[in-house]
């Protein structure tokens, strides 16, 4: 018991401030009666104790920082003092300052309310004497016959602030003003009357200085929206007279005439320019009078008379052109193969074009629409709201999209798609059918005929100005191209060179038999088919020269519809999506034009595999006749008579110029890289095959380094690359001794890089004849 109570009093000084240091409570260890608790509770409250003795020794560590603070703070307090006496200073400076303003301000607004209350009785003044001048006045234009000046008196009138007028008939001259009230809008009925009769007579007589003079009159009296209804009846009806006129001209027009071809689509420019005009015409008159956003209201009623007039047209368009008729029959003729009731494509040239031309005309005429209305809306709507400018952007797209004009066009460019598509297809089978190629030239005449059909074609969609036309005919020229011609110039390249080996002029024969016997099905026989040898080698490389032509011929007009297509659309026309439509038909021309690349590659490794490897193979086989384990005598003899390498040369020397004569430079300078690297791999391999003497292998280096040369000569291809291996070859066929590959291995390589592995190395070496195998399995490569 001794040992437990050692800390008790230091622990438990105090009944309060030892319960509330301690966990545990003075009660609970009078509690305690077991020795194990006791002992517990005893370690728990000297673990307790060292906190707290740590705790304290922690606030000692900082006493003199405390301190020091402390001094610091003594210090200040002067200071703060006189800041507290600065702080009430400026306090009350500030209230001073505060109430002085306040006092102002009062002073300020009762002035101000008394300045609006005098500018308010000076206003009141103003109407009432207004009022008085506008109904003497008034009377007296009237009596005059003086309109204009009677609707300013109208229209001051009715600016006048209503409520203001209000309070002055409350007053003491409450009668006299009810009086003047009543007169002037009498007279306002009256002027309105007047103007309304004046205006319709003038417009019935034709009368365009008197139209102008009431129809300015029509806003002073608040009639906006009848004055331009009333002006555009007017103007519809000389746009309605003027049409009549130039349709009768029309019909009378003969056939023989210069624009007799697109007389409807002249007819319809002389109605768009007509309207244009009447709306530069009168565009200052409407904006000056009737203020800003007011032009489409004009436009509006316009476009009502443009579309009954353009219906007209086209309606006599499609019956004197007998439109449906020769679209129904073009359909007809793309449904059935009979030739016999197939449309002339020559009859529909002129009808496409003026299709077009009038199509060009409407986009032309709408795009002026749209910009004036844009711009008149512009000054309008400055102040606006953006669910105001939105709205008005609705109207305008409705005008220009659901307008009969509109419509019409796009029917008849539907129709049109369709016959173009027609006219392009039925063309390029004739310019296939009548296909020929003259002597000395490389390609025969479908290509240039072909491109010429589709670049009118897609020239006539691109001049409708309509980007849907546009797109819908570089489709159909895509698959035209795609399906149609390239399966022509494949079905050529099909039939294959003509053999040279027993093997290939068995393929040959069968591919005449397929094509007699197909010609046969069909009902008669063709004699291009079988064609003689000459005759079969000079179609196979034109048509190899056939298709690259194709290929850069559809990049170049990719090109070219790229630069047309982006002056189209800098002018205004298309929609936002415009030239996301292009971009993607675009694209798929070069993908097209990639096609035919690919099936030039088709053509040319035909023409490798068919013409040149059966040559070319067993002449370097000859290479094996001539042997290469030769001492200083027989050096001599092949230096001076080639056994071997001069006469291969000679040989494809003479190969090529058959080909060099008929293909084209590109195409040829293709072909001899083919056969460069056939050369290379089977020279390869009758090496591997061959045994060297020292000389043997100097002699072989020779003949690599001849051959490497006549070939740099035929090509522009770089061929030092396809050598390589052979290059790599010949020098180790060089080496006085085995262990000399180690000075061009490895780290010893500098910058050649090697081409051929360890294994083949050694496979290499040990075709020289006096290397030993025991030296060559040795070498750590």
């Amino acid at each position: 018991m001794a040992a437990a109570t050692g800390p008790g009093p230091r622990a438990l000084g105090g009944e309060g401030g030892g319960s509330a240091a301690s966990a545990l409570s003075m009660e609970r260890i009078q509690s305690l009666t077991d020795l194990a608790d006791l002992e517990a509770a005893y370690s728990r409250l000297c673990e307790e104790e060292k906190v707290v003795q740590e705790e304290l020794d922690a606030l000692l560590e900082q006493q003199s920082t405390i301190e020091n603070k402390m001094v610091a703070l003594h210090r200040m307090g002067p200071n703060l003092q006189l800041i507290e006496g600065d702080a009430q200073q400026l306090a009350g400076m500030i209230t001073f300052t505060c109430n002085l303003a306040e006092n102002v301000s009062s002073k300020v607004r009762q002035l101000d309310l008394a300045k609006n209350r005098l500018y308010q009785a000076i206003q009141r003044a103003d109407d009432i004497l207004d009022l008085k001048f506008c109904m003497d006045g008034v009377q007296t234009a009237l009596r005059n016959e003086d309109y204009e000046q009677a609707a300013a008196h109208i229209h001051r009138y009715l600016s006048l602030d209503k409520s203001v007028i209000e309070l002055s008939r409350q007053g003491k001259e409450g009668g006299i003003i009810d009086a003047n009230l009543k007169l002037l809008q009498e007279a306002e009925q009256r002027l309105k009357m007047i103007v309304t009769e004046k205006f319709d007579t003038a417009m019935k007589q034709g009368d365009l200085p008197q139209v102008e003079r009431f129809f300015k009159i029509f806003p002073l009296l608040g009639l906006h929206e009848e004055g331009l209804s009333k002006f555009s009846e007017y103007l519809c009806k000389q746009v309605a007279n003027k049409a009549e006129e130039n349709l009768q001209l029309v019909m009378g027009t003969d056939m023989s005439d210069r624009r007799a071809a697109v007389i409807f689509a002249d007819t319809l420019t002389l109605l768009f320019e007509g309207i244009a005009r009447i709306v530069e015409t009168h565009q200052p008159i409407v904006e000056t009078y009737y203020g800003p956003g007011r032009l489409y209201t004009l436009i509006k009623h316009l476009q009502v008379e443009c579309d009954r007039q353009v219906e007209k047209v086209v309606d006599k368009f499609i019956k004197e052109r007998d439109y449906h008729r020769q679209f129904q029959q073009v359909q007809n003729s793309m449904m059935r193969s009979s030739s016999a009731e197939k449309i002339e494509p020559r009859e529909l040239d002129p009808i496409l074009t003026e299709v077009t031309l009038m199509n060009a005309r409407s986009e032309l005429y709408l795009r002026f629409i749209k910009r004036r209305i844009i711009a008149d809306f512009e000054v309008g709507d400055s102040m606006a709201s953006e669910e105001v400018k939105q709205e008005h952007q609705k109207y305008l797209d409705k005008l220009l999209n659901n307008c009969l004009l509109s419509r019409t066009m796009q029917e008849l460019i539907g129709y049109y798609i369709t016959m173009e598509e027609y006219f392009m297809r039925e063309t390029v089978n004739k310019a296939v059918a009548m296909d020929g190629y003259e002597k000395g030239q490389l390609t025969s005449s479908m290509v240039d005929d072909v491109f010429y059909i589709v670049k009118k074609c897609i020239g006539r969609a691109l001049s409708s100005s309509s980007i849907d036309c546009l797109c819908a005919m570089i489709n159909h020229s895509t698959t035209e191209l795609e399906s149609d011609f390239r399966e022509v110039l494949y079905n050529k390249l099909k039939q294959g060179f003509p053999a040279t080996t027993f093997q290939d002029f068995q393929r040959g024969v069968t591919s005449a038999v397929n094509i007699m016997h197909s010609s046969l099905q069909q009902g008669k026989f063709d004699t291009k088919g079988i064609e003689s040898t000459d005759e079969a080698k000079q179609s196979f490389l034109v048509t190899l020269n056939n298709v690259e032509v194709c290929s850069e011929n559809i990049m170049t007009l990719k090109k070219t519809l790229e630069s047309d297509c982006s002056k189209l659309l800098s002018q205004g026309f298309g929609g936002e999506q415009a030239q996301a439509k292009i971009d993607s038909c675009l694209s798929d021309m070069a993908a097209v034009s990639n096609k035919f690349r690919d099936l030039l590659q088709e053509g040319l490794n035909e023409l490798n595999s068919t013409a040149i490897k059966p040559q070319v193979k067993p002449w370097i086989n000859l290479f094996l006749s001539v042997s290469h384990n030769i001492e200083e005598e027989e050096f001599s003899d092949y230096e001076a008579n080639d056994p071997w390498v001069q006469q291969f040369i000679v040989n494809l020397e003479q190969q090529m110029t058959e080909f060099k004569a008929g293909l084209s430079p590109v195409i040829y300078d293709t072909l001899t890289g083919l056969m460069t690297s056939l050369i290379a791999i089977e020279l390869e391999k009758v090496l591997l095959k061959s045994t060297f003497s020292r000389l043997g292998g100097l002699q072989f280096d020779k003949e690599l380094r001849s051959l490497i040369a006549y070939l740099t000569t035929v090509t522009t291809w770089t061929i030092r690359d396809k050598f390589a291996r052979l290059s790599q070859m010949a020098t180790i066929l060089n080496l006085e001794r085995v262990t000399e590959i180690l000075d061009y291995w490895g780290p010893n390589s500098g910058p050649l890089t090697w081409r051929l592995t360890p294994a083949e190395v050694r496979q290499v070496l040990a075709l020289r004849i006096d290397f030993r195998s025991e030296d060559i399995k040795r070498l750590r490569l």
